[in-house]
């Protein structure tokens, strides 16, 4: 008998908290980038489909990064259609991953309504994934976001950093708040707000999140986006929902890291958000069993078990 059937978690909510948390899968495009081998497009597709099923709303599918950079998802072409019918069918949101204008191109070509952008607070992590200065970066995402808020496609961006880098260490909050500031104010629909190498801590998260509320970023545009590495993304996650967030990044089976922060160890994984947010009574529409076992099948197709706690006390697998 498997743990939900004991009826657990015993539901206990907290006072303060929202009632709907919508998360936002990124193990398609953020967990599949960082493997090793290449996984092929029909296995990708049909774990597409099987998140959907499971309840996800938001599936990040894929990205249009040049496949020099990231091979593994050098089919985005081949994948985008066999999932798009999900978007008209069920409602499902594909956001994929646009780098410059020629990515926004490629995603527009192919009936893509949902991108996202991959920006910095830190000049280091800049340099080393956009080959560009924060400064030069922002600019090269403005025709992006106003091309693309012309065509009334929904504007995500990452801000990568936002907490800790690799080679800088402890990034200022006034830094990571004027790059958020330049995003909104060029016309993005919401932030998501990356700890890329996982070093945030409660009050951190909740400190930097008044300073945006302050300098007139809504807590309604934001995000948030925890990696594991020192094993706080849910108390940080926790913290963020204090605050007002509702949206909340998360990876099925724990997958991903960064290509370009080796620190950088796998997102929060999604069985593991479910898990909390069900026994607060937060509503996410996701079906926990059956996500647990779109993990386990994903797993076995990457040849390794997954790092979510959740996934191996629900399907028993060390």
């Amino acid at each position: 008998m498997s743990t939900p059937e004991l009826g657990l978690p015993m539901v206990v909510p907290a006072p303060g908290l929202p009632a709907r948390v919508r998360i936002y899968e990124v193990g398609a495009r953020d967990g599949l980038q960082n493997e090793k081998a290449t996984v092929p497009t029909e296995v990708k597709a049909e774990f597409v489909r099987r998140l959907a099923d499971s309840g996800l709303t938001t599936i990040e599918a894929t990205s249009f990064v040049h496949p020099k950079w990231v091979p593994q998802l050098a089919d985005a072409e081949q994948l985008f259609p066999l999932v798009s019918d999900l978007g008209r069918s069920s409602g499902v949101h594909l956001p994929v991953l646009v780098p410059n204008e020629r990515g926004l191109d490629r995603a527009l070509a192919l009936g893509a309504r949902h991108v996202a952008l991959f920006a910095s607070a830190t000049e280091s992590f800049a340099k080393a994934n956009l080959n560009r200065t924060v400064d030069e970066s922002l600019a090269m995402f403005e025709p992006v976001v106003s091309r693309a808020k012309a065509d009334k496609v929904h504007v995500r961006s990452y801000i990568s950093m936002c907490f800790g880098d690799p080679w800088e260490g402890p990034v200022p909050i006034h830094q990571v708040v004027r790059v958020c500031k330049a995003l909104m104010d060029m016309g993005c629909d919401e932030l998501s707000l990356g700890d890329t190498i996982g070093v945030a801590t409660p009050g951190h998260v909740q400190t930097l999140l008044a300073e945006l509320n302050e300098e007139g970023v809504p807590t309604s545009a934001l995000g948030v986006h925890f990696h594991d590495t020192y094993g706080q993304a849910l108390a940080n996650t926790l913290a963020a929902l204090q605050h007002g967030v509702t949206t909340v990044d998360a990876s099925a089976g724990g997958l991903g890291g960064c290509p370009y922060a080796k620190s950088a160890t796998g997102n929060l994984a999604t069985e593991d958000l479910v898990w909390m947010l069900q026994g607060l009574g937060i509503d996410t529409g996701v079906d926990l069993a059956r996500l647990t076992a779109t993990s386990v099948w994903m797993a076995e197709r990457l040849g390794r078990p997954s790092p979510s706690r959740t996934v191996k006390a629900l399907s028993h697998k060390e």
